[in-house]
C-alpha cells in the first residue's frame, strides 16, 4: 500500500500537533483530553489562528495505531479530534479503534464534508465560504458560531441556529483577535437571546496549548 493508499484507507493520517491539555472551548471548556489536529483544510478563514495546519503535505503521516497508543499514556479518556479541517480524511477506522480502548472521541468541524467515523461528541463550527452539508447539521451535538465581523456573523448564528436540532447547544465565540471590542456586543445579545451560550478560548487566556 502507497502512501496515498494508506491515507485514503484511514490507516495513516497526516498530524500537525498533537498534546495534551484542557478543553478551552465550547460545551466541554475546563476538562482534560488529549488533543489530534489533523493537517489540512481549504477553508481559509482569514483570521484562522492555526493556518499552519493548512497544507496536508507539510505535516508527518502517523499510524491510526500509533496515535491511539500515545493517547493511551495519559490519564483522560477522550480525544479531540480538530484541525485544519479533520472531515478531509476518513476517520472510521481510528475513531472504532478508539472506542473499542474505551476512548471518547469529540470532532470540532466545519462540516463542510461528510463526516467520517463514529463520534460521542460533534463540535459543528460553519463558516459562511464553505457552508456545511445538511448531513453536517443532524448530527452536530454543539453549533459554535465565531464572532469577528458583528453584523454578519451575528445573522450568520441565527440562520445556522435554525438548521440544528432543538437539543444541539448553541455557543457564540469572540474571534480573539476582536475579543476586547466585540465581547460586550456579544454578551448583551447573549442576554437578549438566552438560547445562546458563550464560549471563550480559555486556554488563551491561561497561555496554555
Amino acid at each position: 500500500m502507497n502512501k496515498n493508499e494508506a491515507v485514503e484507507s484511514g490507516d495513516v493520517l497526516p498530524i500537525s500537533e498533537s498534546f495534551y491539555s484542557i478543553q478551552g472551548e465550547g460545551y466541554h471548556t475546563g476538562g482534560s483530553a488529549f488533543f489530534l489536529r489533523i493537517g489540512g483544510c481549504d477553508i481559509s478563514c482569514s483570521w484562522c489562528d492555526t493556518k499552519y495546519s493548512w497544507e496536508t503535505n507539510y505535516h508527518k503521516l502517523i499510524s491510526i495505531k500509533e496515535l491511539a497508543q500515545k493517547v493511551l499514556t495519559y490519564p483522560a479518556k477522550s480525544v479531540v479530534i480538530t484541525g485544519g479541517e479533520p472531515t478531509l480524511f476518513n476517520l472510521e477506522k481510528f475513531t472504532l479503534l478508539l472506542k473499542n480502548k474505551g476512548i471518547k472521541t469529540f470532532l470540532e468541524t466545519t462540516g463542510s464534508y461528510p463526516i467520517k467515523g463514529n463520534f460521542d461528541w460533534v463540535c459543528l463550527s460553519p463558516k459562511q465560504n464553505k457552508p456545511p452539508l445538511a448531513s453536517s447539521y443532524k448530527l452536530a451535538n454543539e453549533l459554535k458560531i465565531i464572532i469577528y465581523d458583528i453584523e454578519s456573523d451575528f445573522k450568520w448564528a441565527e440562520k445556522q441556529e435554525k438548521l440544528v436540532a432543538p437539543k444541539c447547544k448553541l455557543y457564540l465565540q469572540p474571534e480573539w483577535s476582536r475579543f476586547k471590542e466585540n465581547k460586550n456586543v456579544i454578551i448583551q445579545y447573549i442576554k437578549d437571546n438566552p438560547k445562546w451560550n458563550l464560549s471563550v478560548q480559555l486556554h488563551k487566556f491561561l497561555k496554555i496549548s
